[in-house]
């Protein structure tokens, strides 16, 4: 059978299933029940300007999402035209394309821990010291350009719909995962799926919390790839560095406004290859890294910033 080809106006007039926006009215009740739960009944503390900031980051991002959809599109489909094989449009395909979108998923969420450029396109959804279903809606207004670690998906031949309702329903899955309501689960459901307990771990800054638990949907791929750890501990969330801001703008942009100060610190191109692609708290060595002389002051290459355990 030849394979089924498409452009991109045509995958804009087929009737895809927006199916982030048909959760959010349940979205939003969750995160009323929460904060009336964490109050009310258990008279635990809650900030709602955090979660009103986390509120409007949302609402960027899916604005975004809006303007840039095309382009987006456009990438994925060039890929999957790109190559002559393809997987057929059958229920057993959208099973395939989450598992093979998960785990590249798992690679782009742990190089976003690991390289300081693509950590500023993540930072957002970090930078909370609070945890609860509102820092689900804190994603970054810069993640869009990590499609490109979904292009190996693309090129797997997977139906442009198929791809992009599985990657909806892994976005959507996320979201459950932010609450500190919901404890630990049956054991072989722990095993195999990502788990508020096993997110929650991501999310802390203890020392043996540090970069652990990328996976998305699936815990499986840190199980495999040794980037495991369970629950033992509180939980002490948020970055190494905190923002103390509720500026919506800031929370975004604050990583990417750090990087290009330290740039500016070391004037060449080795040093700022390393500022963009070391460890996210990577210390440059002026002795090493010469050129113009480092200017002292705000931003100079210390980049202390979050939470891992990277080179020096």
């Amino acid at each position: 059978m030849e394979k089924p080809t498409f452009t991109i106006e045509q995958v804009l007039t087929m009737d895809l299933p927006p199916v982030i926006i048909y959760a959010a009215p349940v979205m939003f009740l969750l995160v009323i029940a929460e904060w009336y739960i964490r109050t009310r009944e258990l008279q635990e503390h809650y900030d709602k300007k955090d979660g009103f900031s986390a509120l409007v980051i949302g609402l960027g991002n899916v604005g975004l999402s809006a303007v840039i959809k095309v382009l987006l599109f456009g990438i994925i489909l060039f890929f999957y035209n790109l190559v002559p094989w393809y997987i057929p449009h059958t229920w057993w395909s959208y099973l395939l394309c989450i598992v093979a979108i998960d785990f590249c998923r798992y690679w782009s969420h742990r190089i976003s821990h690991e390289q300081r450029f693509w950590w500023a396109t993540h930072v957002t959804h970090h930078n909370s010291e609070q945890y609860n279903f509102t820092v689900g809606f804190r994603l970054s207004w810069t993640q869009h350009i990590k499609i490109i670690f979904f292009i190996p998906v693309a090129l797997m031949g997977f139906h442009p719909v198929v791809f992009f309702i599985a990657n909806q329903i892994e976005v959507l899955y996320q979201f459950w995962l932010h609450t500190e309501l919901v404890k630990k689960l049956p054991r072989p459901i722990e095993y195999i799926f990502t788990t508020p307990s096993h997110h929650r771990v991501h999310h802390g800054t203890n020392d043996k919390y540090l970069d652990k638990n990328y996976g998305s949907t699936f815990i499986i791929w840190d199980r495999m790839f040794g980037t495991f750890q369970p629950e033992e501990e509180k939980v002490s969330y948020g970055i190494l560095k905190p923002v103390d801001s509720y500026n919506p703008v800031w929370l975004v942009f604050h990583e990417w406004v750090d990087i290009f100060k330290d740039m500016a610190t070391y004037r060449t191109p080795k040093a700022w290859w390393r500022i963009l692609f070391g460890g996210p708290n990577m210390t440059l060595d002026k002795e090493h890294y010469y050129g113009n002389k480092p200017k002292m002051g705000p931003g100079t290459a210390n980049v202390q910033i979050r939470r891992s355990k990277d080179e020096k």
